[in-house]
């Protein structure tokens, strides 16, 4: 899958706009302890190229980021793109796909029954935004050394939190971490944490639409609930 994805990123430009970003990061004076990259993927480009890996990203994406990440990470000590990186676990690829298959499984109904809440795959989601929160910031990675002195892990980037889909903050920062060779606690190297623009929209889906009309055909008992939207 590593051979189609390096040729998926060469014909679709991706692999220029990888090394663009890459010169954006060693230009730049600030320390990162994890380097973002926002890769656009088309789901029917890929599936004829390898119809395993097309369907790996449209139902286990974050899986396939991860082999996204270990192609271009190769690219990153291949190429010498960015002087600082040491790690795979550094690089952190948010995988954006043009489009989603015109099918109805596609389409989040968060009024179909049963639902499948554990599903961390793609959905096209369609509604009426009626509130907005200011924007905020959130940790997008950080970068933890164990305090042990004679520890190997007091130095370097062994110890990467990075932020992932439906995480909360707490899942990447916080003071209760431990070194996973010697169990001693870890702190985080401040210097290296990297924020992100996070926002907040409530929306409601748009078959409520119908239910605002004033009347209704449809003689049963229904209620608008709205639901939750994280941008990122």
């Amino acid at each position: 899958m590593r051979e189609i994805v390096l040729i998926y990123l060469d014909r679709s430009g991706g692999l220029q706009k990888f090394v663009l970003d890459c010169k954006k990061y060693n230009d730049s004076k600030q320390s990162y302890a994890v380097y973002r990259f926002i890769v656009s993927v088309n789901p029917s480009d890929i599936a004829e190229l390898d119809a395993t890996l097309g369907n790996y990203i449209l139902h286990n994406p974050i899986q396939a980021a991860q082999i996204f990440q270990s192609v271009c990470f190769v690219a990153v000590k291949t190429l010498s793109l960015v002087e600082q990186l040491q790690t795979e676990a550094q690089i952190n690829i948010l995988l954006k796909p043009t489009h989603l298959p015109p099918l109805p499984s596609y389409i989040l109904d968060l009024s179909a029954f049963p639902f499948n809440y554990t599903s961390q795959r793609f959905y096209e989601a369609e509604g009426v935004v009626i509130t907005m929160a200011t924007v905020t910031k959130y940790t997008q990675g950080a970068r933890f050394l164990c305090t042990g002195e004679t520890c190997p892990f007091s130095e370097g980037f062994r110890h990467i939190r990075v932020h992932v889909p439906g995480a909360t903050e707490s899942a990447t920062v916080r003071n209760d971490f431990v070194c996973s060779l010697c169990s001693s606690p870890l702190q985080e190297d401040m210097k290296f944490r990297v924020l992100g623009d996070k926002q907040i929209v409530e929306m409601i889906d748009k078959k409520a639409l119908n239910a605002l009309k004033g009347y209704s055909n449809n003689k049963s008992h229904f209620r608008i609930q709205t639901f939750t939207v994280f941008l990122r």
